[in-house]
């Protein structure tokens, strides 16, 4: 059963995307969005340090204790349309001070200005450039969500194919993983989804891609081979549209012999977790995010939760 908390912010957040069209603003929404990134603090005790790492902006976060920690190289969501560090800090902050690591958002470039594969070649360019700084990739994870989580499995998906070595496992919230909206849920949840209309999709992909790269496995990598990916946790909410996204990937993953674990939340929607401090469903699946990290990487949890966390 949902709780009071998060019914309310379902019930607020579904106004929001109410008035949010394909035609919108992409300008307006960007700033928008970037105004509540400014509003929603790090946990407390972590820095927030900028840095150009092969030419690309990005911030580092590190909780006090952190700064020779496993890597968290994380993806921002926004639809490849709007989104940066700056909108997801507080809910990485949260993640990495659980799970005792520090964490790398980069700046990617964002369309429609930079269409595929602009984010993809962003991304594989800075995390070859930790590799090449000496970063173990041993001690590294890889994650995002939505559109960012899309971006975390294609960048896996060329590393792999290239050769490079991957990251010791990967978790996705959320990921918008089929383009070509095939999956099964764009009909079956398409009345419980309190964000997005299945009609509104193909018109928000037209500004990330062609359409003759919709089932491009390094646009939409569901279709792509899953052999040999590191572990990987999948958080998704069971209203969402993009459900069959996660189900299709955590199959695939599983029928080529990986290690995938699914988890899907009960009346939550898209990226219920960036809601932390606000509703208790986030702090729980935050907080097992960062149990799975610490099983991957033994890393010790900072014990002491924030005050506005506590309070969820």
């Amino acid at each position: 059963m949902i709780s009071l908390r998060g019914r309310v912010i379902r019930f607020m957040t579904k106004q929001f995307f109410k008035r949010i069209k394909p035609d919108s603003d992409i300008d307006k929404l960007r700033i928008e969005f970037e105004e509540i990134g400014t509003k929603l603090r790090p946990a407390e005790g972590v820095q927030v340090r900028h840095a150009k790492i092969a030419g690309i902006d990005c911030d580092w976060l590190v909780p006090e204790g952190c700064d020779g920690a496993p890597i968290l190289y994380y993806l921002h969501g926004g639809a490849y349309v709007m989104g940066s560090p700056k909108t997801h800090r507080r809910m990485v902050s949260h993640i990495i001070r659980r799970a005792g690591m520090r964490a790398l958002l980069p700046d990617y470039r964002l369309a429609p200005e930079n269409q595929f594969p602009a984010s993809l070649e962003d991304s594989t360019n800075v995390y070859r450039a930790l590799i090449e700084a000496g970063t173990d990739p041993e001690r590294m994870a890889i994650g995002g969500d939505s559109a960012g989580g899309n971006l975390a499995m294609a960048t896996l998906l060329a590393l792999r194919d290239a050769g490079d070595p991957l990251p010791a496992t990967c978790f996705l919230l959320s990921p918008w993983l089929d383009l070509a909206a095939q999956g099964e849920t764009h009909e079956s949840r398409a009345d419980y989804d309190p964000w997005f209309r299945p009609e509104d999709m193909s018109e928000v992909v037209k500004k990330y891609c062609s359409e003759f790269d919709l089932k491009n496995p390094l646009v939409s990598p569901v279709y792509a081979d899953a052999a040999n990916l590191p572990p990987t946790l999948i958080q998704v909410g069971d209203h969402e549209i993009l459900l069959s996204d996660s189900t299709r990937l955590a199959d695939n993953i599983e029928k080529s012999g990986g290690d995938v674990t699914l988890q899907v939340w009960p009346d939550m929607w898209h990226v219920f977790q960036f809601f932390i401090g606000q509703m208790p469903e986030s702090k729980k699946a935050i907080k097992g995010i960062a149990e799975y990290l610490q099983k991957q990487f033994g890393a010790q949890a900072v014990v002491q939760e924030p005050q506005e966390d506590r309070a969820a």
